[in-house]
């Protein structure tokens, strides 16, 4: 675990056996970060302070939901910032807090073991590079705390911009309708897209009412909370606000495109449908014509015959044989006419 001093004069590092002497400081705020708890720092920090076997039992586990806890001395929060993965996943980057009069320990939970481990680092080196090149000015724990917090929550931000510009080029490629693109690849993205969103709403809700429920508690134990948490639930309410507005976006997208693509399916199927009664309008009129030739061919090839017939080799013959397959061609014709066959 690290091990920091936060004077007026500004942040300087300290080996651990030193904590007991600098929490006697005055004007000190002692700032321990533990990057990962395990049952020798929650027995260092036991020895260090009077934490709640059950908060320190939370350190070691994935909490998947905001929290908090008053204590008499001190107050323990649970808060996550979200990791973009593959497909859409977003991880929960836990981080817990001890907040007390003049000291912060800071606990990084247990995180997917497909995230690299220094995620879960990012905001609290951010504030300790700035503190050590003394872009702030922190007098406080909860002072610490806060720019922890709002640096969680620009992240927060961060990702909701990314994901709108993601929607941007996704909802470009929709409004373009190009005959490549893929409508499958196309409706995933916007899923995975609206599922991210989703996942940041959350966990900005979940900080929100967190950070809500300490300031209604009021000061406590830590001078200044009361204020600085409300101002946290506001901006991750901001947060919240934002990620609803870009899901309701992507919705929008999604039931656009499939609307369009219902359409032009409903287009294509009547299309269809015509063309299929077109053809069938045509296979009515050959067969009908065809049935309309088979008449005179059954006749003379009857009378083709090598068998005497009346009028048999005589011109009378062929001119009833003719007038039979005249008159077999027009009832034919008149009938399947009738059946609008023709």
């Amino acid at each position: 675990m690290m091990v920091y001093a936060l004077r007026p004069t500004g942040l300087t590092e300290h080996a651990p056996k030193e904590v007991p002497d600098l929490l006697d400081e005055p004007d000190t705020v002692v700032w321990i970060d533990v990057p990962q708890c395990d049952e020798a720092a929650s027995e260092q920090l036991r020895q260090w302070f009077p934490f709640h076997a059950l908060a320190l039992g939370d350190c070691m586990a994935r909490n998947h939901i905001s929290k908090f806890h008053f204590y008499s001395d001190h107050v323990f929060t649970v808060l996550h910032a979200p990791k973009l993965g593959t497909g859409g996943h977003v991880h929960y980057v836990e981080l817990d807090q001890f907040i007390g009069a003049n000291y912060l320990v800071t606990v990084h939970g247990p995180v997917n073991p497909v995230v690299a481990p220094e995620v879960a680092h990012i905001d609290t080196d951010n504030v300790r590079r700035r503190l050590l090149k003394g872009e702030v000015d922190l007098r406080t724990s909860w002072d610490l705390s806060h720019a922890i917090a709002s640096s969680m929550i620009r992240r927060e931000t961060q990702l909701v911009a990314d994901l709108a510009r993601e929607s941007g080029r996704i909802e470009q490629q929709v409004t373009d309708d190009d005959p490549d693109d893929d409508p499958a690849t196309l409706l995933e993205d916007l899923f995975q897209v609206g599922h991210a969103l989703l996942t940041v709403r959350t966990i900005a809700t979940h900080s929100a009412e967190t950070c809500r429920a300490v300031a209604r508690r009021g000061t406590g134990p830590v001078a200044g909370l009361a204020a600085r948490a409300a101002e946290l639930a506001d901006r991750f309410d901001m947060v919240r606000t934002m990620a609803d507005g870009q899901g309701e976006f992507v919705r929008g997208v999604i039931d656009f495109y499939q609307a369009r693509t219902s359409t032009h399916l409903a287009l294509a199927t009547e299309e269809l449908a015509a063309t299929s009664v077109r053809q069938n309008d045509d296979m009515r009129r050959i067969s009908a014509w065809v049935a309309i030739i088979a008449a005179p061919t059954l006749v003379t090839g009857f009378f083709g015959q090598n068998v005497p017939y009346p009028g048999f080799g005589q011109f009378s013959g062929f001119i009833v044989s003719s007038g039979i397959i005249v008159v077999a061609a027009i009832v034919l014709y008149v009938l399947l006419k009738a059946r609008r066959w023709l």
